[in-house]
């Protein structure tokens, strides 16, 4: 039988290593950028800010996230047969799709970004910003289906890069935009921060661009390279068609977004609902704050703080997590398809005995040093009361993020998205009812509640798993 194993060689450890060095360092200055935004434009302004995430969340659900995933997932079983042209044709065809729906997403939100505002968002000041990230959108689409391929091809250098390279453009550019202003004697507004938003976006863009088109010139002959511009060359064509008709042409990538489309639909349709209602959540905790007793102004600044303060610092942490999670969907798959039952077993024990350990570290962490640092960082003592509350999410958090990543690799999408509505649904039985009596502690008992239920239920489930996996090793 065979076993995967764990060496540096391992592709599971190199590509996390390369992740988590940049997402720490990506994280590191993000988390210093969030605590200069707090302090130049307020703890309101940074709840405006926050409350045009949900639009960027559900245009990435509709345009790219299953597209990316998609084209990971067959690039990975095309590239492991050296079949690189159809790797490339896969790429090709699911950039054309995500650009086709970008392009369509972005006219909509920048046309009707006042409609939008106040509509869904309930902020009328959120639409000038809402113009604004309409323009990053077909940006994020291109380096998200090239990162899709890198990620499929396991090298995640690249992705890594491409993030490193979008937040320090980003905040480099905001910074230099600040003191521009105050140069001039001009006062900031958060508008800058999008702006900001939209050129770290073209960096990453740039970036994965330029990695695409060497990737091509080394894996491919010069007479290809000459001929790669044209979509109906030899290429992005089967090796047998070295002078295909136009029908042809359409045939092939016909069925090449068939097969994306066939899995890209059901898991951006997933991640559209939980968008949806994660949208609903972060747009009606300023309102239900309202119910609450506070005014409009208030209730920003608190979920401003919550959200732009002490979440990014409770979610640290999580880059060590997250880059294994992106990692393990692969591996577990690969796997899972060969009948190693013995290494899924493995990676689902393994997952939950390190996010254990790792959620009670940070959590002692943030209890010991949570106040002291929402008065360092922020200046609020209203922060560091949140970190303290937060930080009980930890192991919780942790667990979850990587039994879900394995679940879907083991093919239980449908399983691991019931699972987050269920805990979205408990959440907005907070927001709704709680908040309205107890502000915004009644929120964070929710965020405790749900996301314990989520890690109960993947934990149930990973483990059943594992249970039949042994017995199918004894057997065998």
């Amino acid at each position: 039988m065979k076993s995967l194993k764990i060496t540096w060689k391992n592709p599971l450890i190199t590509g996390t290593a390369i992740l988590t060095l940049t997402g720490l360092v990506s994280r590191f200055i993000g988390f210093f950028y969030r605590v200069f935004l707090s302090n130049v434009f307020g703890a309101e302004g940074m709840g405006i800010y926050q409350l045009i995430s949900p639009v960027l969340a559900l245009s990435f659900s509709l345009t790219v996230s299953g597209i990316q995933t998609a084209i990971s997932k067959y690039v990975a079983s095309e590239t492991s047969t050296r079949d690189y042209r159809s790797s490339f044709r896969t790429l090709w065809a699911g950039f054309l799709l995500a650009m086709l729906l970008s392009a369509v997403c972005a006219s909509v939100i920048y046309l009707y970004a006042d409609q939008i505002a106040v509509t869904f968002l309930l902020e009328e000041r959120t639409a000038p910003l809402l113009r604004i990230i309409a323009l990053s959108i077909p940006m994020a689409s291109v380096h998200s289906c090239i990162n899709g391929y890198f990620y499929g091809i396991r090298k995640t250098a690249i992705p890594a890069f491409s993030q490193l390279a979008e937040q320090v453009c980003r905040v480099g550019s905001v910074y230099l935009i600040y003191f521009i202003c105050k140069r001039h004697g001009l006062t900031p507004t958060i508008s800058f921060a999008v702006v900001g938003l939209v050129i770290g976006e073209s960096a990453s863009m740039i970036v994965s661009v330029v990695a695409i088109l060497a990737r091509a010139h080394h894996v491919f002959p010069a007479r290809d390279r000459r001929r790669m511009p044209s979509v109906n060359r030899p290429l992005l064509l089967p090796q047998s068609q070295a002078s295909p008709s136009f029908s042809s042409v359409i045939t092939v990538y016909r069925r090449i977004t068939g097969q994306l489309l066939q899995l890209a639909v059901p898991l951006s349709a997933n991640r559209l609902i939980l968008n949806l209602l994660q949208s609903v959540e972060a747009i009606y905790i300023p309102n239900r704050l309202m119910a609450y007793g506070l005014n409009n102004a208030d209730a920003l600044g608190v979920y401003g703080v919550l959200t732009g303060m002490s979440l990014p610092l409770i979610l640290f942490p999580s880059a060590v997590t997250n880059s294994i999670s992106v990692l393990l969907l692969p591996v577990v798959s690969e796997a899972d398809a060969n009948g190693n039952q013995a290494a899924v077993k493995r990676a689902i024990l393994a997952s939950i005995r390190s996010c254990l350990l790792l959620g009670f570290l940070c959590t002692a962490m943030f209890l010991l040093f949570g106040r002291m640092a929402g008065r360092l960082l922020y200046g609020s003592e209203l922060a560091g009361s949140f970190i303290l509350t937060l930080s009980f999410l930890c192991p919780f958090m942790y667990i979850a993020s990587m039994l879900n990543s394995i679940l879907n690799g083991l093919g239980k999408t449908i399983q691991t998205f019931l699972f987050s509505v269920v805990s979205l649904l408990l959440r907005l039985l907070f927001v709704f009812f709680a908040i309205p009596r107890f502000g915004i502690q009644g929120y964070l008992w929710g965020m405790l509640a749900s996301q314990m239920l989520q890690t109960l239920l993947c934990t149930v489930s990973a483990l059943h798993i594992s249970r039949k996996a042994h017995s199918a090793t004894c057997h065998s």
